[in-house]
C-alpha cells in the first residue's frame, strides 16, 4: 500500500506519509492509523508543533528515528519522546494533549500511530506508558520490540488486544524469518532501504500487508539493507468510526465528541487564545500548555461511515 501526503495539525504545517487508513485497508489488527515523516530537517520545515487537540477510543504509539518530541496531556503526563524509546498514550473515554519538538531537535524522523481501543475497554480511564526496549540482534539484523512478542523478546507496555509492534533493521541482502503467531496479520511499514515480503516488494513509507495463517513471516532486504516497523494483531473483529481525532462506533457518537470538545475551547463563540483557558469537562485540559488548541473541523455532509 502506498501512501498519501497530508499536513500534520493544518495547512502549511509539517508533511507525514499516511498508509493506514486507506480506501484498500481501514485496520491492520487493532492498528487503525499510521503516519510517516522524516527526515525532515526543522529549519525548512519548522518542525512538529501539535497544539493540543483531542482524542477518544484509541491509544496513540509514538516512535522517532531521530529527534525528540515533548508530550504533555490533560491527565498529568509530562514525557519525552525519544528515538529507540515508546510513548503509548491510551485515550479511552477521552483525553487532550500536545506534541512539539525540542528547540534542540534539528531533523525530525518518525512514526505516528494509532491503535482502536475494543468496546469493553475504550471507556477506560486515559493512561500512559513509557518504555525503552533494549536492543536484540542476530545473524545480519538488530532490532527493538515495543510492543508485544518477537525475536525472542516481550514488551511489558500494556495493550487492550494482542499486537504487535518492533523495528527491525537489516543488513544488505539479508533474509530474516520471523516467528510470528499465525493468527495475526501484518504489516510492514518501510522506513528505509526497501524489503521483498510475501512476494512483494515495498520501497520507503509503502506498507506491505500480510493476512493470517503462517507462523513465518520472511522480510528479505534490498542491496542497500533495510529499516521497517513491523505491526501485527488478530483481525480486530468490530467495526469502527473514525473521524478526525476520535474513534467511536456510530455517526451520533462521533458528533457528540466534537460538540463537547468545541464547548471546552470556545467562549461567546470564539476560540480561547491560550490552552489553559480550556474548560475542563471530558477531555481535560493539558497541563503546562500554552498554544491555542485545534478547533474540530466541520463534519462532512453525509453520515460518518463504519470501517471494518
Amino acid at each position: 500500500m502506498t501512501p498519501r501526503e497530508v499536513p500534520l495539525g493544518g495547512l502549511r504545517a509539517m508533511p507525514v506519509r499516511r498508509t493506514l487508513p486507506q480506501r484498500e485497508r481501514s485496520l491492520i489488527g487493532a492498528w487503525c492509523f499510521l503516519d510517516h515523516y522524516g527526515p525532515d530537517s526543522v529549519a525548512e520545515t519548522g518542525g512538529m508543533t501539535v497544539a493540543p487537540h483531542p482524542h477518544t477510543g484509541l491509544q496513540t504509539v509514538s516512535w522517532l528515528f531521530e529527534g525528540e518530541i515533548e508530550h504533555r496531556d490533560s491527565a498529568g503526563h509530562h514525557a519525552m519522546v525519544l528515538p529507540g524509546e515508546v510513548n503509548l498514550m491510551t485515550a479511552g473515554r477521552g483525553i487532550s494533549h500536545s506534541e512539539v519538538s525540542t528547540a534542540a531537535t534539528t531533523t525530525l524522523h518518525g512514526a505516528q500511530l494509532w491503535v482502536a481501543l475494543p468496546d469493553e475497554a475504550r471507556g477506560t480511564d486515559p493512561g500512559f506508558e513509557h518504555y525503552a526496549p533494549p536492543e536484540v540482534s542476530g545473524d545480519g539484523w538488530r532490532g527493538r520490540v515495543f510492543l508485544g512478542t518477537l525475536l525472542g523478546d516481550t514488551s511489558p507496555v500494556s495493550t487492550y488486544s494482542p499486537l504487535l509492534g518492533a523495528e527491525l533493521v537489516i543488513e544488505p541482502d539479508v533474509v530474516v524469518p520471523l516467528e510470528v503467531d499465525p493468527s495475526f496479520e501484518h504489516g510492514i511499514l518501510v522506513d528505509l532501504g526497501s524489503v521483498h515480503v510475501d512476494g512483494a516488494t515495498a520501497k520507503p513509507s509503502e506498507l506491505a500487508y500480510v493476512p493470517p495463517g503462517d507462523g513465518t513471516l520472511v522480510v528479505s532486504a534490498g542491496d542497500g539493507g533495510a529499516r521497517v516497523l513491523v505491526l501485527g494483531g488478530p483481525p480486530f473483529g468490530e467495526s469502527i468510526v473514525m473521524w478526525w481525532n476520535f474513534v467511536g462506533r456510530t455517526h451520533e457518537e462521533v458528533v457528540g465528541y466534537r460538540e463537547e470538545w468545541q464547548a471546552q475551547i470556545t467562549r461567546d463563540g470564539a476560540l480561547v487564545p491560550d490552552s489553559s483557558d480550556v474548560a475542563d469537562g471530558r477531555f481535560g485540559v493539558v497541563t503546562g500548555d500554552h498554544l491555542r488548541p485545534i478547533p474540530a473541523p466541520d463534519l462532512p455532509n453525509a453520515r460518518l461511515k463504519q470501517r471494518r
